[in-house]
């Protein structure tokens, strides 16, 4: 998923995140596709539709309802009437709020990663790959991102498009911008109040994702946090970094893959400022004596450089790796004890689609073992 504003305090897929849509009909032929891997999540529980929502979760919810319409209608040119007749349909689903009181970004490395590393996911991968190669070289070539990270990308978000979400999508996002839960915390408050904007915003965007691309937004469905397609996209990311990757003249993230795989590329490219061939990140070692390194916040900042780090007692294990590339430190708890890795700027371009640097691990192991390789990952 792409990247999204985090249950507090944790630190995701928008981002972009890092972080982020029935289903639109294929703009055209199917393109072969692998063996989807079986969806690892079960279908969405039944609604719960409270006449008036719980004071816990909301200030004044008729009073920000009838603000949000009035200003979607504003900013987009959408009849309100159509945008109050589209929320009349929403539902608030308590299962959407426990299902984002507990992202898997709060296990461990050692437990998070065998969620996504596993053989079958990446024999789909490869599957995936082959099946597709024609449509990846060319989103290689024009955007200069991996194919094998698009891949891991698929395979990490949707299974290789086998479980692309099953809550309704207006449903997400009307749960999340209008009764998430507030703690009555002073010192949360701020964080709250971001949370609330950011999840408001994604419902008018997508109101206006469904006009410009003729979308019913009623019948998509998605993730619990409102991510959409193959690729789980926000709606502000569909309409930002969405692509027509076979020149049919559309947008479609649900059904057709050219269009896909360009769009993913195309949001590593243009958010991520990925670096065409430059490196993920790199198994590193640490000296007996060497301090802990402290990541501060959430966000990945690459303040230092390989000879800073080896002054600190941490080196990477291959001695080749380019010393003037702005780098920092991660340490994850692995199933062996501590591991420390040195990440760089694709690295960071990864935790812009979620923020979770365990996300942006997964995603780098996965890309390496479709293509064969181990990634400094034993």
């Amino acid at each position: 998923m792409q990247r999204v504003l985090p249950s507090a305090p944790m630190s995701r897929k928008v981002l972009p995140s890092l972080l982020a849509l029935a289903l639109a009909a294929c703009a055209s032929a199917p393109t072969p596709v692998a063996p989807p891997v079986a969806p690892a999540t079960p279908p969405a529980a039944a609604p719960v539709t409270p006449s008036q929502p719980d004071v816990a979760h909301v200030r004044d919810f008729s009073r920000a309802r009838a603000e949000f319409v009035a200003s979607t209608a504003q900013r987009f040119g959408i009849p309100a009437g159509e945008i109050e007749a589209v929320l009349a349909k929403a539902q608030i689903r308590e299962t959407i709020l426990k299902a984002m009181s507990r992202p898997a970004e709060a296990k461990p490395w050692r437990d998070y990663r065998p969620i996504f590393i596993q053989q079958k996911r990446i024999d789909a991968g490869r599957v995936f790959l082959a099946a597709n190669q024609a449509a990846l070289l060319r989103a290689e070539a024009r955007y200069g991102v991996s194919k094998e990270v698009v891949v891991a990308i698929l395979g990490v978000e949707t299974s290789y498009g086998g479980n692309k979400g099953s809550f309704p999508v207006i449903d997400a996002l009307y749960t999340l911008a209008f009764a998430y839960p507030r703690s009555g915390d002073p010192a949360k408050e701020a964080y709250e109040n971001r949370r609330e904007a950011f999840f408001r915003d994604e419902l008018a965007q997508l109101f206006a994702l469904g006009k410009e691309e003729g979308l019913d937004i009623t019948t998509l469905k998605g993730s619990y946090a409102g991510a959409m397609g193959w690729g789980q996209f926000m709606p502000s990311s569909y309409r930002q970094y969405a692509v027509d990757g076979d020149g049919d003249g559309r947008r479609d993230l649900f059904g057709n893959l050219d269009d896909v795989i360009a769009s993913v590329s195309n949001y590593f490219a243009a958010k991520g400022k990925w670096q065409r061939g430059g490196p993920v990140m790199t198994r590193a070692t640490r000296a007996a004596d060497a301090a802990d390194f402290v990541n501060p916040g959430n966000v990945v900042t690459l303040d230092q450089q390989l000879p800073g780090l080896a002054q600190l007692g941490y080196r990477p294990e291959l001695a080749q790796m380019e010393t003037a590339l702005p780098v920092t430190l991660i340490t994850l708890d692995g199933a062996a004890g501590p591991e420390y890795w040195i990440v760089y700027n694709n690295f960071k371009a990864i935790t812009t689609y979620n923020i979770s640097r365990l996300y942006a691990t997964a995603v780098f192991q996965l890309a390496e073992a479709i293509a064969g390789r181990d990634g400094g990952a034993t």
